[in-house]
């Protein structure tokens, strides 16, 4: 987001265009969601016995896929402002490989209780959007400290990858829905403000592309997170 860093910017005032742009921002990334839960329901069901096979005989792909999604991030991140069409058609690739990603999770977990970890993410993910969008108090604090701790979480996550302690991971996944509950409202309330200062100086529609990406993101760690918390007690033998 260094590309919106320059001061001074003319601010856009009109509520309806602010409206509308988040109704796009939304209505992308709730796009994105249902892509992927479409294609981790297809991954699990249609094609499960070809899609299986070609990771069996392919070790290799199944990093790639893991990998894929991060190159598209930064694709969107820097492309979309520019290439709004390009921007766009990414992020629902993105959102496939993550619908990859989630099927060969959720084989892990009964329905059940990938059902209750996907309802809880997006209520919190709803609510905290709506404290996001129209609170007037700065989130810039919450989001600055979350941020870090996002990183200090990673470091320790990557440690336990050699401990391989349940517990552990089970404490991390609490805290990691704690961060990304505050990223939620945070990242909603900086993309209604980058529109504001912005909004008529680059493509709303890229704009909104690399919003519904951050919250895009934001949601699929909530419902991970949780699914691990949830999870316990509730995988398949």
């Amino acid at each position: 987001m260094d590309n919106f860093s320059t001061p001074e910017r003319r601010q856009v005032v009109d509520l309806t265009d602010v409206n509308r742009f988040l109704a796009k921002m939304y209505g992308l990334m709730a796009l994105a969601v249902f892509v992927s839960a479409v294609t981790a329901y297809l991954t699990m069901t249609s094609y499960k016995v070809p899609v299986m096979t070609f990771f069996g005989d392919h070790p290799a792909m199944l990093w790639l896929t893991l990998l894929v999604p991060v190159g598209l991030s930064m694709g969107i991140s820097f492309k979309a402002t520019r290439n709004p069409v390009a921007g766009t058609i990414m992020l629902m690739l993105l959102a496939i490989a993550y619908g990859f990603v989630f099927a060969l999770i959720a084989g892990f977990y009964t329905g059940s209780t990938i059902a209750t970890a996907f309802v809880s993410a997006a209520a919190i993910f709803v609510g905290m959007a709506v404290i996001g969008t129209t609170t007037k108090r700065s989130l810039d604090n919450i989001g600055a400290y979350a941020r870090a701790a996002l990183i200090g979480l990673i470091v320790a996550l990557v440690v336990n990858l050699f401990l391989q302690n349940p517990m552990i991971d089970y404490v991390f996944s609490i805290i990691a829905v704690v961060i990304f509950t505050a990223l939620t409202a945070y990242d909603a309330q900086k993309m209604k403000e980058l529109y504001l200062n912005y909004g008529n100086q680059v493509s709303a529609t890229g704009l909104a592309t690399v919003g519904a990406l951050q919250l895009y993101l934001d949601f699929i760690n909530l419902f991970i997170y949780l699914l691990e918390i949830f999870g316990v007690g509730g995988r398949r033998n």
